[in-house]
């Protein structure tokens, strides 16, 4: 490589069990090609790495180590901040597989440089009504510089493992890790939405009112339901107000 062309950043998921089949993985990487401009590396941590495009830098699924509850776990997300996990170095942004590329990602590279960077977690209207917005992020999409400077993170999660898989402590691993980064910066809110919140209409309008179309977005999160396949042809949950309309616009984001 010419010593004057940038070194490529890092885009890193995981996929384990059957909830998200290789086809996840594949328009993840494809939304990133379309939209980031600079060089990166695609890397996917896996246990099963059947399908996926073979441009993908596949990373081995690590060893349990020590964790009690059950492994897989989503506490792995907490080794890609280990120095040397699949030999990652510099930016590294990580994505989870229920997430669409919407717009151009560069900025999420240019943002706080070397600094930690995560979603300032949503939480409802009521909470936000009376202020009680808790400082935990959403790892659906952070950013951190891989190699030694991130290790204290995963060191942290060593020493304090049983309390890291302890929901009554830290009720998600986002919680932990948000406590593990110790200094966190919080992506800009237009940058990355939430279908849930940010689309859905709602209840009881969301039974009549198809989700809306974020146009200035850069990534939109699925977390929890519906992932993005069942949101486009519709969606009904357990309570109406989770109920959404068919939204064929995810479309023309989440395709490889």
């Amino acid at each position: 490589m010419n010593n004057s062309e940038p070194q490529p950043v890092n885009i890193i998921c995981i996929k384990w069990g059957q909830r998200y089949p290789a086809s996840y993985v594949n328009k993840l990487y494809a939304g990133v090609q379309r939209n980031l401009t600079r060089p990166f590396i695609f890397h996917c941590c896996t246990d099963d790495a059947t399908g996926l495009n073979p441009a993908i830098n596949v990373i081995p699924f690590p060893e349990n180590p020590g964790i009690k509850s059950w492994w897989p776990h989503v506490l792995v997300k907490l080794f890609t901040t280990k120095n040397g996990f699949g030999d990652l170095k510099g930016p590294t942004l990580f994505l989870d597989l229920d997430v669409i590329i919407m717009n151009n990602i560069d900025c999420l590279f240019d943002y706080k440089l070397g600094e930690n960077c995560i979603i300032h977690n949503w939480v409802n209207w009521r909470k936000r009504l009376l202020g009680r917005v808790p400082f935990v992020g959403n790892s659906s999409v952070f950013r951190f510089d891989a190699g030694p400077k991130s290790d204290y993170i995963y060191q942290t999660f060593l020493k304090e493992m049983a309390s890291a898989e302890n929901t009554s402590i830290f009720n998600t691993e986002q919680a932990f890790l948000t406590y593990a980064m110790k200094e966190v910066n919080w992506w800009p809110k237009e940058w990355i939405h939430s279908y849930k919140w940010n689309c859905r209409p709602p209840c009881p309008i969301n039974l009549i009112q198809p989700p809306k179309e974020p146009k200035e977005c850069k990534i939109l999160v699925f977390h929890g339901r519906p992932d993005p396949d069942q949101a486009i042809e519709g969606f009904k949950g357990k309570r109406i107000y989770h109920n959404t309309k068919a939204a064929p616009w995810i479309e023309q984001y989440w395709r490889e």
